[in-house]
């Protein structure tokens, strides 16, 4: 991946930059970072937005087809040109339900990096909820208690329950405007039946979160990002008394309203067409046409499910909520630290140990090269997160357990951390014990200088307990690896010395020298 162009323009130092790619709209957000004495706020200086129907591109095996695949391709080439020369720790991309579920995600990510200049994150569900959030807290009117905030996007629907700025209950639907309108009202073909069938489809999804949501309750009630927005404008446009019904309340960041009288003059509207293409509302976008029956019959869901009346409508999304976790990540609040914090209660670690792997692994990863590509900051955090974790699958059984924790970490809803990061975490885990043969068939696993230093950590610390070790040297050149140590310590010592031993017979199996030193 190439990690930024020249600089052709000068850059503020306080300027950053959120690019999300989603199913329906890849937007980009430039914004200053403004310090005040209550925190830091975001002034918008420059936004960006395609209209690329990403998810519109999906073949029925999953694949994302050439012309999508290529649409996409072409407007991360436009946005690259407007952040090149940008710091790559004032910039964060992030990529939402359909590159989760197309196959050949993975080729276009790497596509997509290059025309970019930056890395990009695939992000779960629940994290796109949390982002979410955080983005339309921090740009609508305060409010005593809890807030739900509902963000219907192109390929799936996140609603989060919060109060202030942090998220207390987040799912994610697969239900969005896009997949909804492709399956229900194919080739832009409209009938009651087909409506009713949308709703009802919407609403079984919404069914399953509806009891907990209620149950925990709201004050207000936000909708975020493009399809509430338009949903807004049409019914301020053609179905309302008051054509600027909420002048006062876009001061603190509405940018309109959505009613439950309004939907459903809407609706009755839309079927009294046979197809999108005759419809007339002032103010329905060309480029919302297709996909607007389908976020309608979802929102209508929402409101019947959930039993809203109102609900105001902010611009500030996704993007808006990544760089607020972004100038959190550089302002030392990473969400990853509190989820890591968080599993290491959930499952009873032995923090003593944790930390006697993890800082022994940092020694290790120190003493090793680092090559240009590497960010040394972020793998030693990686790093010790892994060690934080190794033992999480012990709550599940001790045999194999290094396996369970593998599984947990890959699969949880883990808050801060993209799909990538989950990744390579539950690689780290699964890998830093037993055999390595499953690792080594995966040509996507680059992390094996960490796995080193964690493993040799691990089977140092085996003991559980603060005896000091010997000055331990390690190296590594062209994939294989130097283990130096006392021979004196080496001798009153004879299981680390087995267990070493046994190591480095593992690592020659997958065709890896590793060496036993001793001094």
């Amino acid at each position: 991946m190439a990690i930024n162009h020249p600089d052709l323009y000068s850059q503020s130092a306080d300027l950053v930059a959120a690019v999300d790619l989603g199913s329906n709209s890849f937007r980009m957000l430039v914004a200053q970072a403004v310090n005040t004495p209550s925190g830091t706020q975001l002034r918008p200086i420059d936004t960006l937005r395609e209209s690329v129907r990403l998810a519109a591109g999906l073949t029925d095996n999953k694949l994302l087809g050439n012309d999508a695949y290529q649409r996409g391709l072409t407007a991360i080439r436009r946005f690259g040109e407007r952040i090149r020369g940008f710091d790559p720790s004032k910039v964060r991309a992030v990529a939402t339900n359909t590159l989760r579920v197309a196959k050949n995600a993975q080729q276009f990510v790497k596509d997509a990096e290059e025309a970019l200049g930056f890395p990009i994150e695939v992000i779960a569900g629940v994290e796109e909820a949390r982002l979410i959030y955080i983005g339309a807290a921090h740009e609508v009117s305060a409010v005593q208690g809890n807030r739900l905030v509902v963000d219907i996007g192109g390929g799936s629907t996140e609603l989060i329950i919060g109060r202030g700025y942090e998220p207390k209950l987040m799912e994610s639907l697969y239900i969005g405007c896009v997949s909804h309108s492709m399956r229900f009202f194919p080739n832009g073909n409209i009938d009651a039946h087909a409506f009713k069938e949308a709703e009802l489809a919407a609403r079984r999804e919404i069914q399953v979160i509806a009891g907990s949501y209620l149950k925990s309750g709201w004050k207000q009630v936000i909708g975020s990002s493009g399809t509430a927005r338009a949903l807004a404008e049409l019914i301020t446009n053609n179905f309302s008394d008051e054509p600027e019904p909420l002048t006062m309340g876009r001061v603190n960041g509405s940018s309109g309203l959505i009613t439950r009288d309004g939907l459903k003059a809407m609706k009755k509207h839309l079927l009294k067409y046979e197809h999108i293409s005759q419809v007339e509302l002032d103010g329905l976008k060309e480029d919302r046409r297709g996909v607007w029956p389908g976020g309608l019959a979802i929102m209508l869901a929402v409101f019947d499910e959930l039993g809203i009346e109102s609900m105001e409508v902010t611009d500030a999304a996704l993007r808006v909520g990544v760089l607020y976790d972004l100038l959190g990540r550089s302002q030392h609040h990473d969400m990853r630290y509190v989820t890591v914090e968080q599993f290491m209660q959930r499952y009873s670690v032995d923090r003593e140990q944790a930390d006697r792997v993890g800082k022994l692994a940092g020694e290790f990863l120190a003493q090793l090269p680092k090559p240009d590509v590497e960010d040394r900051a972020d793998n030693i955090a990686l790093l010790q997160w892994a060690a934080n974790l190794h033992e999480i699958g012990l709550s599940i059984s001790h045999n194999g357990y290094h396996k369970h924790s593998a599984y947990i970490a890959g699969h949880a809803d883990m808050p801060g951390f993209s799909k990538n990061d989950q990744a390579r975490l539950s690689a780290l885990l699964i890998g830093h014990a037993g055999k390595l043969g499953k690792l080594a068939n995966n040509s996507s696993f680059n992390d094996w200088r960490m796995l080193f230093c964690l493993r040799l950590a691990q089977v140092l610390c085996r003991g559980r307990s603060d005896t000091s070790l010997p000055r331990v040297k390690v190296s590594e050149h062209g994939g294989s690896y130097l283990v130096t140590l006392s021979e004196d310590w080496i001798k009153e010592h004879p299981l680390t010395e087995f267990s070493l031993q046994k190591e480095a017979a593992e690592w020659e199996r997958i065709g890896r020298t590793y060496r036993l030193g001793l001094k």
